[in-house]
């Protein structure tokens, strides 16, 4: 599969709140939190789904990539989504093992499942 994802019954702001803890225990923060539902409506657009999108980054990992392959930056940083169905809070994110995949190098592949690892560690923990 192409993605890792999580669900938790948690409401979206309080699975945000406890990812981000986690986050920060493995030098991730997040860069950056954009709300797809509000957006969607204040452009006139009906979206009934609450969907928040975070990019993340730990900044050792990203200048270490960056350093052995500039392409690997169109993969950066990091998301993870957060949204709801049915009354429950998914939490999820594109596996980067599966994304860079897609630069053919053998020794970022490697640091990509390492982060890939990390990430679904934090999703995993944060789920209550």
């Amino acid at each position: 599969m192409f993605h890792y994802t999580v669900t938790t019954n948690e409401s979206i702001e309080d699975a945000i709140q406890t990812l981000e803890e986690e986050l920060k225990k493995e030098a991730f923060g997040i860069l950056w939190q954009f709300n797809i539902k509000d957006t969607l409506e204040n452009k006139g657009f009906d979206f009934d789904t609450s969907y928040q999108v975070l990019e993340v980054c730990n900044p050792k990992e990203a200048k270490d990539i960056l350093e052995q392959d500039l392409l690997a930056g169109y993969f950066l940083p990091c998301k993870i989504v957060v949204y709801e169905i049915d009354n429950k809070t998914l939490i999820g994110l594109p596996r980067p093992s599966k994304l860079i995949s897609m630069v053919e190098n053998d020794v970022l592949a490697t640091q990509a499942k390492e982060i890939e690892e990390k990430l679904i560690a934090c999703l995993d923990k944060s789920i209550r």
